[in-house]
């Protein structure tokens, strides 16, 4: 059970960064500072469209509209934030806390 959450604790970093990255690069098109006619830089935004827009679209519909201000990467970083800093620790200090029962009494 630990390792499981070991993993969605590893995965939810990577999820982190990646909406971090996204961010940083559509504020750099939008500056003009990186050009988005790039190749290199089409496929990376493309990319990482891929990855973030299945998590974004169910709070988009949720949201309501604030223009170009798009808040749906702030709440999935505040819910992977949520979920790192209090549920994954509390459910591992919880799976630490059982007892162990592992071994019948036949066992020495």
């Amino acid at each position: 059970m630990i390792l499981i959450l070991e993993i969605i604790y590893f995965m939810l970093n990577i999820l982190w960064w990646v909406i971090l990255i996204q961010a940083v690069c559509s504020w750099l098109i939008a500056f003009n500072v990186i050009n988005s006619d790039n190749e290199f830089v089409r496929k990376v935004v493309y990319t990482l469209d891929q990855l973030t827009e299945p998590l974004y679209r169910p709070i988009r519909k949720i949201l309501p509209d604030f223009g170009a201000i798009d808040l749906s990467p702030a709440v999935v970083l505040m819910v992977i934030l949520i979920i790192n800093q209090f549920i994954i620790p509390q459910m591992v200090s919880h799976i630490y806390m059982m007892p162990f029962h592992g071994f019948t009494s036949g066992d020495a």
